[in-house]
């Protein structure tokens, strides 16, 4: 995770020295504003955003309180502020964490994780190592960590934008003396800048989740029923309606499970694009917590 960090800092420095180089100071400005507005809002608003997105609501411990008492029971043990609770009406069996801070965040699980929990088909052991999982999130503020990381290919989006529809080259004679139209160089590098921070931002989710399994794991000294868990919840969206996951797949990035996957069988380039590693890696991660906590 700290080299993937170096390399979105490194990039960093050289797309805004692009930037520097390329965009005529009049333009600046302009880009600069429009981008810290974007990074405020992702900041400030990214909990109620991604709540809204899924249809959730905020439940209190009278509506449900073996939830209530199980993230409390886990914050106790991982010494941390509760976070606000709340659940998505939706049958795929899922959960996810949001937040910029463990004080401002918010934990969130659907209704078709519980309708599975009262059921039978999830123990209480397996729902701790899910919600155990998503805390981890919030007490390592993955979301900010994210937020942060993504913001360099949101900019080089933006400015890929601006250059095609209103164009943040010099003047003609700017041109005429570069031999290429400056236009088209600063759209070519934040192409190119957008591409690479997006592989990167993606690496460094699934080494966020895998760090999440971990500190789950550790956290209720179960490791073998979060396995459990991720082998049921990934099992159970075959169940679901395929129109339902797609409209679901957008919060990818915030799930414990991913909404909707293609193929994991074998390395393959659908995996680079993926924010969580496949479930063969997350349970061969458990599998060796596992044999070190029963040495």
């Amino acid at each position: 995770m700290v080299f993937v960090m170096f390399l979105i800092g490194a990039l960093a420095v050289a797309f805004v020295a692009a930037l520097v180089a390329f965009v005529p100071a009049r333009s600046l400005p302009i880009v600069l504003i429009i981008a810290g507005g974007i990074l405020f809002v992702q900041f400030f608003f990214s909990d109620k955003i991604a709540a809204f997105a899924m249809g959730a609501r905020e439940v209190t411990p009278e509506q449900y309180p073996d939830l209530h008492a199980t993230i409390d029971r886990l914050c106790a043990m991982a010494d941390m502020p509760k976070p606000r609770v709340a659940v998505a009406e939706t049958p795929m069996p899922n959960a996810f964490a949001t937040g910029r801070n463990p004080n401002n965040a918010v934990i969130c699980v659907t209704t078709g994780l519980l309708d599975r929990k009262r059921s039978g088909q999830l123990t209480e052991q397996e729902l701790e190592g899910v919600l155990a999982h998503e805390l981890s999130h919030v007490a390592h503020r993955d979301v900010l960590v994210i937020t942060i990381a993504s913001f360099l290919g949101i900019l080089a989006g933006l400015i890929a934008r601006m250059a095609f529809w209103f164009g943040l080259g010099g003047d003609s004679r700017d041109n005429r003396d570069s031999g290429v139209p400056v236009q088209l160089i600063i759209m070519l590098v934040s192409i190119a800048t957008y591409a690479i921070s997006f592989l990167l931002t993606m690496a460094l989710s699934r080494y966020r989740e895998l760090a999440a399994d971990r500190a789950g794991a550790l956290l209720t000294g179960q490791p073998s029923a979060l396995a459990s868990a991720l082998q049921k919840v990934s099992g159970s969206m075959n169940s679901i309606p395929t129109k339902d996951l797609r409209a679901a797949e957008p919060l990818n990035a915030f799930y414990f499970i991913p909404a909707f996957k293609k193929s994991e069988k074998g390395p393959s380039l659908n995996n680079l694009f993926s924010t969580h590693p496949s479930l063969e890696r997350r349970l061969r991660q458990l599998s060796e917590i596992s044999e070190q906590l029963s040495k």
